[in-house]
This record gives C-alpha cells, sequence and structure tokens, in this order.
C-alpha cells in the first residue's frame, strides 16, 4: 500500500536517503529543508510524488504551514520522521548556555513542534507512524557530547512517553538509535565549543577512538534507508531499534553495568525508604 510520509532534515544525509528509498518504490513524500534547493534532485526525479518544503523546525508557526500544506497535497500522512537535528560538540564545561539551548531548539523543541502538529491529523485518520531519529547517544554517553546526549536523552523520555499516549488512537511511535554512519553528522553541520586546553587530552581520546574504528563499523545510508522502509511496513513496529552494528555491540554491556551497579547498592536504596 502506497504510504505518505513527512520527512524534516531531507537535505542530505539519513532523511535524503529516507526521501529518496520511499519515493523509489512509488510513496509520495513530503521533504523539508532549510534550503530548498537542496531537494531540487528529488523534485527532477520524482515530479509530483514529491513536495518541498522549506522549513526550519524551531518555528513551531511554520511547522503548522508546512504540515498542512503535505497534508492538504496529499490527503493524509502515514510516516512521520523526524529526522531533523545537528551534532553539538564540546565537553560540560566548554559549551555555553546559548549553544545547549539552540541544540535543544532543533533537536528536542522541533521534534515536538512536528508531533503537535500531526497528531490532529493521524488520531483523525486512527493510524499513523510516528518514526523519531535518536542515536545510541540516546541510551548511552561519551565524553565531549554532554549537549548533545541531553536533547536526545530528553527526546527518548519524551518519545516513551508519547507512545504510550497515542497508543489508544492507533498510532506507532518508534526511536530509531543508529551508531556511526557516513553521513555529515560530525562534519559542517556540527557546531562545536570553543576549546579549552585543559580537555585536549579527552578530544585526543575520542580522536584515538575514532581512527581505530574498523571500517565495517560505519554504517551505509543506503542500508538504512531500505531499513526503514521495513520498519515502517511491521505491523507492530518496536519502540526502539537501532540501525547500525555499534549499537549491538555496546550497549548490552552499558544496560548490564546499570544493572549491577543499581544492585550493588540496594542496600542503600531500601535505606533511603526509611521503613
Amino acid at each position: 500500500m502506497q504510504k505518505t510520509w513527512f520527512i524534516t532534515g531531507a537535505s542530505r544525509g539519513f532523511g535524503k536517503e529516507f526521501a529518496r528509498q520511499a519515493l523509489g518504490r512509488g510513496d509520495l513524500v513530503a521533504a523539508t529543508a532549510r534550503d530548498i534547493r537542496a531537494l531540487d534532485d528529488l523534485v527532477e526525479e520524482h515530479g509530483e510524488a514529491v513536495l518541498p518544503l522549506t522549513l526550519d523546525v524551531t518555528d513551531a508557526e511554520a511547522v503548522t504551514v508546512a504540515v498542512q500544506a503535505a497534508h492538504e497535497r496529499f490527503g493524509r500522512l502515514d510516516v512521520v520522521v523526524n529526522n531533523a537535528g545537528y551534532g553539538l560538540f564540546g565537553t560540560v564545561e566548554e559549551i555555553s548556555a546559548q549553544q545547549l539551548r539552540d541544540q535543544l531548539e532543533v533537536n528536542l523543541f522541533g521534534v515536538l513542534h512536528v508531533t503537535q502538529a500531526v497528531l490532529p491529523i493521524l488520531r483523525a485518520q486512527g493510524s499513523g507512524h510516528i518514526v523519531q531519529i535518536s542515536t545510541v547517544g540516546g541510551v548511552a554517553a561519551f565524553p565531549n557530547l554532554g549537549g548533545y546526549h541531553a536533547s536526545k536523552w530528553a527526546l527518548e523520555g519524551l518519545s516513551e512517553s508519547l507512545a504510550q499516549e497515542v497508543a489508544p488512537f492507533g498510532i506507532k511511535v518508534t526511536l530509531v538509535e543508529p551508531g556511526g554512519f557516513a553521513t555529515d553528522w560530525s562534519g559542517s553541520s556540527a557546531v562545536h565549543a570553543d576549546p579549552q586546553p585543559q580537555y585536549d587530552g579527552v578530544r585526543q581520546a575520542m580522536a584515538e577512538g575514532a581512527r581505530r574504528t574498523p571500517p565495517e563499523m560505519t554504517g551505509d545510508p543506503e542500508a538504512a534507508g531500505r531499513a526503514i522502509l521495513t520498519l515502517v511496513d511491521a505491523p507492530e513496529p518496536p519502540l526502539r531499534v537501532f540501525f547500525g552494528t555499534m549499537p549491538t555491540l555496546i550497549v548490552p554491556g552499558i544496560y548490564q553495568d546499570r544493572l549491577a551497579t543499581w544492585e550493588s547498592w540496594k542496600e542503600l536504596s531500601l535505606q533511603s525508604n526509611g521503613h
């Protein structure tokens, strides 16, 4: 069955590939980008099946207008992909309060704006699938990315509550948690705090770890595009799903460590109850 998509951040990376794969199998796509010219190739190849929309997801009013335009053009929305976002690099001491606010405006409030705009449509339909592009950094944390993690951990909590709230309306929610992929996430789209020399060692260790990462651990965006088709076609999609190899290797150990720590401090936990 043909699906209608609304995808934010479709100018490159995951968003572009998701749009390309959906269009390639005959679906309809409302694709948004800050610079609509980045969508010209999709329009040239797929014509009326694409609705290109200029959108800054931090503008709640503009989000509502874009969602309404997509609904008017295609008549329904089946899959909503909140993909727009960027990385903020810097230690917690280095990042400015404004940089963190800007990060949250895009990675968290942008998702909120889109989600709130589409929900009346999805509820009226009695169906729909909201796909939140999170990250392995939404369930794990690494040095030099505290601000980014703050935005994605918040997204995870928001979305888990959302899933429970909208399930009675026939609406599904999935958090996609990718590992490393060959996208521009850490490139020109990223923001870097002013570095302090005290943390040079932290950055060097992170860079060395990245250099030691085997090439096969870096995912292919085209493969992720094919995977998301399988995800949205599933009758009962999961609340969370990893994309890529890296999360499947590191996250189980992280959760085992958390469980072990809670267990080792269980006596204190019970003492704090006061009974």
